[in-house]
C-alpha cells in the first residue's frame, strides 16, 4: 500500500478549470482518480501507467479531462478543463496493482478532495 493526499479541490463556475494533485509515498503504481457525487456510486475517472505513458478516461470526461504524472516527484496530476455542473463531486486518487485491470487491483486511497461546479 502507499499513503495518498490529494489536494486542488474548490468551486468553480461552468467552464472553468481545476487541477488536482495526488501525492503519494513509497513505490510508483497504476494510479487513477474516481470520483462519487451525491447519493451515486463511485466511478471511475482515469487511470495513469506507472511511466505515463498509458492513459484512459471514462467517457464522460474525455476531451476535458487530462491525467498525468510526475514520479520524480511521486504526484499525479487531473488537470479538469470545461467543468459542468455534473462534474460535481468527491475526487479520490487511487494506486492500483495493475493498469490494465486498474478498477478490480486498486489497493490505496486518498482521502478525498470537493470539486463543486455551479451553473
Amino acid at each position: 500500500q502507499v499513503q495518498l493526499v490529494e489536494s486542488g479541490g474548490g468551486s468553480v463556475q461552468a467552464g472553468g478549470s481545476l487541477r488536482l494533485s495526488c501525492a503519494a509515498s513509497g513505490r510508483n503504481f497504476p494510479m487513477g482518480w474516481f470520483r462519487q457525487a451525491p447519493g451515486k456510486e463511485r466511478e471511475f475517472v482515469a487511470r495513469i501507467g506507472t511511466f505515463g505513458i498509458n492513459t484512459s478516461y471514462a467517457d464522460s470526461v474525455k476531451g476535458r479531462f487530462t491525467i498525468s504524472r510526475d514520479n520524480h516527484k511521486n504526484t499525479v496530476y487531473l488537470q479538469m478543463n470545461s467543468l459542468k455542473p455534473e462534474d460535481t463531486a468527491v475526487y479520490y486518487c487511487a494506486a492500483a496493482s495493475a493498469y490494465s485491470n486498474f478498477v478490480n487491483t486498486v489497493h490505496s486511497w486518498g482521502q478525498g478532495t470537493q470539486v463543486t461546479v455551479s451553473a
